[in-house]
């Protein structure tokens, strides 16, 4: 694999995490505990919405066939696409959806402040715009977990739970994929290894000041293909470009 097709799955890998996260975000609209919480995590969905069009359009861009972000979102099959296993995990409930989201929230804030320094001026722009979305979302987060962990029985229970259900996904964000390691050489990418200790201090510090438990490392599951969510997720999202072709407004 040569630099150009390493850095088009890369962008995919990027784009997709936050299209599919961006999704599962959406389907929270109307069903917040409460109307302000209920705009918030909307606006999280269109943040995520928006950076992952920013990737996907440049994924494109590079690849040079003439895709569009919308061809590559709604007209890619099941096993094209390259987002985490994290996101693609159906919600539960708001602890499960807050859990979920101060992961990645922790992950991002991190990882696009090494993103800001890499060799490609456009990813490193983007970058420096996705963060300040990042950190946002982060002081939000981290507010709700300790929140819920300090709450009442019921609320703390549900986010542990939260987080011991999850907690199997996040070695995938946390390693290399083989096409990375040579963006990584060449000074485009940020190593992910690089980034695990800071991230696991982080989260462990919210965890513990929120009265929680660190989940135990279980069994760490092969990222070789997606869970069975994901192919639901892409059939309702891709409903309308598959059923009416070319359909514009």
């Amino acid at each position: 694999m040569d630099t150009q097709q390493a850095l088009f799955q890369y962008c995919l890998r990027l784009g997709d995490t936050n299209l599919i996260l961006g999704h599962r975000l959406s389907e929270m609209c109307s069903r917040g505990p409460m109307l302000e919480e209920d705009i918030a995590l909307t606006n999280f969905a269109l943040d995520h919405i928006g950076q992952a069009e920013a990737l996907l359009k440049y994924a494109g861009e590079v690849e040079g066939k003439g895709r569009s972000e919308d061809d590559l979102s709604y007209l890619r099959p099941v096993e094209e696409f390259c987002n985490w296993r994290l996101v693609e995990q159906p919600n539960t409930d708001f602890a499960f959806v807050i859990a979920r989201q101060f992961m990645v929230d922790v992950y991002q804030c991190l990882f696009y402040q090494k993103l800001q320094k890499s060799n490609n001026e456009i990813l490193a722009g983007m970058a420096g715009r996705f963060l300040k979305e990042s950190i946002y979302h982060q002081r939000h987060t981290s507010a709700w977990v300790q929140r819920l962990g300090l709450g009442t029985a019921e609320s703390h229970r549900r986010i542990q739970k939260a987080f011991n259900d999850l907690w199997k996904h996040t070695p995938e964000m946390l390693s290399a994929k083989p096409n990375e390691k040579m963006l990584v050489d060449y000074g485009i990418a940020p190593d992910p290894e690089e980034l695990a200790l800071d991230w696991t201090v982080q989260v462990i510090r919210v965890i513990t000041q929120s009265g929680l438990r660190r989940p135990a490392d279980g069994f760490v599951e092969s990222y070789t293909a997606h869970t069975e969510h994901l192919g639901h997720l892409l059939a309702e999202m891709q409903y309308l470009q598959r059923a009416y072709p070319g359909a514009k407004w």
